[in-house]
């Protein structure tokens, strides 16, 4: 008799569902709110007040970043370490309107980031205070909404107190904002939790956690359904539950599922299905959620490194801090996209979300682009590194923080560790056990599938704490390469990787000719011989006295199985912490990519390593003095030998030696043509040519895409270069360029990559640096096409266009 009941009941849910699946619609709305704020700097209360007057306002789109528009300031109270540029406070204020008909339903707001101490209010009414600027977070509007009528919401961000960080933060609401409507039963924020516990390509088991939320008076039955679709939108499995619920409440439902025949996740194919979770009360469709899902499995080793779905995989990491060069802080999926693209192609295949929470563009782009993620939270405990850190709000904050972190970012496929800390100072001290055992408890309280690190800096035992707590699964070290020969006899047993190597200084594009490799200065506050300009050589030959060169700490890292792999400091340049140098310089020296996103030499270095491209890059450009000696380097790989040719007559052929990364000549310059051929087994593989360059003849305008979308989101960076009558990259060319855009965009940023550049990154002018700067164009919202004009003294206009669609 149960058996039939059961039987039947599954048939009525079937049917149920079959039928009612034509006439469904999104019970869910998530309206994108990030347009028509109003904004001023400065310190505004009453703004939260309906009859508030703020016609002398801006209005703007968010994200915003108030910071990257103003001017550098030697004196700024935001310091060297945030690129002297200014902070303060102030507020954002929007008027909008709900429906009547929505008085039923639950409505919540949703920040990913306001930088920082933001306070919240609707109506008049505070609805929370959050004083972590990289924490994404939400409120539930419902209770103070004037229903058909308009509502004001306003926002004070609070940015005043400085030094806050060691490296530029942005002030303002710098990520994107939405609005969420749903039934008041509905999945939670954050509200679901998939796991794998099982994965092969033959059979992949899941396991699905649901919180539900009832904000309704009353208990309630439903429908809960899971659906699994693969990349092409088939469902692949599916499973039907009856549920009960309280009321005002929220509890967790479970589905298991089997998925056959999968296909797996990996940093070469990131194969991605999704979950679909529907929530229905009668047959009425009353919430509708998803959630991304990868089938991968992962291992550290002690002997072997790191694996991937059983694979040997050498980690090719590099860090990343959240700012986008001449964006600031903004965060724009085109921009991170454009970042990632750089690395990927580059062939680094892990990210380092340095030193904080990172965006949620950023992790779905990792996921999607096929990225291994170190997802970091917190790079400064109870004890301080400047003034006005997060440590004064660790005892209030820190579980809170700590737990919505890892609830927004468990579901993606590719994080594969949480970092609980960056080089903290507990480390040194015996604190420093119970809080690593708090927090490792913490995270895995809510996820057990990844295990925990922590950035170190100390590797004698007797006086690193963090290691002592025992907490950790897997440790991470920073820098001190020399000593990871010790590690397998030190750290017996214990799986290690490289949370951050490497600190070495380059300019793009700016040549001094190698005599050893020296770090600048030799030590902390020593004085050190740097350049009157601010220049670092881009030869890789010049570290931070803490650091290596790329070179040194890749073959250490190359030659050593037990090391998972390593991230460098830094993939790209970023605003803040321009060691050596003090101001004008104002963004850092570490990046492999320069901030403008233009590479710099050792980029190919990487390519020719981390890569499966055949790579052949010569440096450095060959514009010199008559008779001035040269040493040329070459990258390459897939090839035997490279052949060096000047004006056609052979300067000997080369061939890397032991565990050398490249190979170099000395070379009497002389103006015509430098010509690079590797081979392999004598047949030429790639050949590559320099030519000196002659007058300034061109404005040459490239644009990274044809086409963007009229959505008032959608970047194109334009790289600007100037060229002889030949097309020849002048390399040492430093003119002003001036832009005007016309039709469906407009200009929001310009930079050349220069670390002591101090005109804006909002000017509509930019000084060419060695040769290049970039303009980037956002959509307007306009059906036009877009133009851009590049001009500069004494030569003729070039014009560049961009369709829109």
């Amino acid at each position: 008799m149960i058996k039939h009941k059961n039987i039947f009941q599954k048939i009525t849910i079937a049917l149920l569902f079959s039928v009612s699946v034509f006439a469904q619609k999104q019970a869910r709305i998530v309206e994108d709110f990030n347009k028509n704020w109003n904004f001023k700097l400065g310190d505004y209360p009453e703004a939260v007040n309906s009859n508030f007057n703020a016609s002398d306002w801006r209005t703007l789109q968010l994200p915003h970043d108030w910071s990257i528009e103003g001017a550098f300031d030697k004196d700024a109270k935001t310091k060297q370490a945030q690129g002297f540029l200014p902070a303060g406070k102030g507020w954002y204020r929007k008027t909008f309107t709900i429906p009547a008909s929505w008085k039923s339903k639950t409505i919540s707001i949703e920040f990913d980031g306001v930088f920082k101490n933001s306070e919240v209010f609707i109506n008049g009414k505070s609805l929370g205070f959050r004083p972590n600027g990289y924490i994404s977070f939400g409120y539930d509007l419902s209770p103070y909404l004037n229903y058909g009528q308009a509502n004001i919401i306003a926002v004070k961000v609070d940015n005043d107190s400085q030094p806050n960080s060691r490296w530029y933060t942005g002030s303002g609401i710098y990520r994107n904002v939405r609005l969420v409507t749903s039934e008041k039963l509905h999945v939670g924020k954050w509200g679901t939790f998939v796991t794998t516990p099982e994965v092969s390509t033959k059979k992949s088991k899941v396991h699905l956690e649901v919180t539900i939320d009832n904000d309704n008076d009353t208990a309630r039955e439903f429908t809960l359904v899971t659906s699994i679709l693969d990349a092409k939108n088939k469902e692949v499995a599916n499973k039907v539950s009856i549920e009960k619920i309280g009321a005002k409440t929220f509890e967790t439902k479970v589905h298991n599922l089997d998925v056959l025949k999968t296909q797996l996740w990996d940093t070469e194919n990131p194969y991605l299905y999704k979950v679909v979770t529907k929530i229905y009360e009668k047959s009425v469709l009353v919430d509708n959620y998803e959630t991304p899902l990868g089938f991968r499995f992962f291992n550290f080793d002690s002997e072997k490194g790191f694996s991937l779905n059983g694979v040997p995989t050498k980690i090719y990491g590099v860090c990343l801090h959240h700012d986008n060069g001449a964006l600031g802080a903004v965060e724009n999926i085109h921009a991170v996209r454009r970042k990632l693209t750089l690395m990927k192609e580059m062939g680094a295949n892990a990210i380092r979300m340095s030193h904080n929470p990172h965006s949620l563009e950023m992790m779905q782009l990792c996921d999607e682009m096929g990225f291994i993620v170190q997802d970091e939270a917190f790079d400064v405990w109870k004890k301080k590194k400047v003034t006005n850190d997060y440590h004064k709000d660790w005892d209030a904050w820190h579980k809170q923080d700590l737990e919505d972190f890892i609830k927004r970012d468990r579901n993606h496929p590719s994080v594969m560790m949480w970092s609980i800390g960056n080089e903290i100072r507990e480390q040194f001290d015996s604190t420093g056990i119970a809080i690593t055992r708090e927090l490792a408890k913490i995270v895995k309280s809510l996820d057990t599938t990844r295990p925990v690190t922590s950035a170190l800096t100390e590797n004698v035992i007797e006086k690193n704490f963090i290691y002592q707590s025992g907490a950790l699964d897997l440790l991470g070290f920073n820098y001190k390469h020399e000593d990871y020969k010790d590690f397998p006899t030190k750290f017996k047993g214990q799986k290690i990787l490289a949370s951050e190597s490497v600190s070495a200084l380059e300019t793009r594009g700016h040549y001094d000719f190698p005599d050893g490799i020296k770090a600048w200065p030799t030590k902390h506050g020593a004085t050190f011989d740097g350049n009157a300009d601010w220049t670092v050589s881009a030869y890789d030959q010049v570290k931070s006295y803490w650091g290596a060169t790329h070179e040194e700490n890749w073959k250490t890292i190359k030659s050593q199985d037990f090391m998972a792999g390593t991230f460098i400091w830094t993939g790209f340049d970023y605003i803040g912490e321009p060691d050596p140098y003090p101001f004008p310089a104002r963004s850092s020296y570490f990046g492999i990519v320069d901030l403008a996103g233009l590479p710099k030499d050792v980029y190919y270095m990487y390519q020719s390593e981390w890569s499966n491209k055949t790579v052949l890059h010569i440096l450095p450009h060959w514009n010199w003095k008559k008779d001035q000696e040269v040493e040329v380097w070459a990258y390459y790989n897939n090839a035997d030998e490279v052949e060096l040719f000047l004006n056609g007559k052979s300067l000997g052929k080369k061939a890397k030696q032991n565990d050398d990364l490249h190979i170099s000549w000395r070379v009497k310059f002389e103006p015509g043509t430098l010509k690079a051929v590797s081979r392999k087994n004598g047949k030429v593989v790639l050949e590559k040519e320099i030519h000196t360059a002659g007058e300034a003849s061109k404005i040459d305008l490239k644009a990274e895409k044809t086409s963007i979308k009229n959505d008032t989101y959608d970047l194109v960076y334009v790289t600007v270069s100037m060229t002889d009558k030949d097309g020849n990259l002048l390399p040492t060319a430093m003119d002003l360029i001036n832009f005007e855009v016309s039709g469906g965009g407009k200009l929001v940023g310009v930079d050349n990559g220069y670390q002591a550049n101090l005109d804006s990154f909002k000017a509509n002018s930019c000084k060419l640096f060695n040769g290049k700067c970039i303009a980037i164009i956002q959509s307007n919202g306009k059906k036009e096409n877009i133009q851009l004009k590049a001009t500069s003294q004494n030569l003729q206009s070039s014009i560049i266009e961009v369709k829109t669609n």
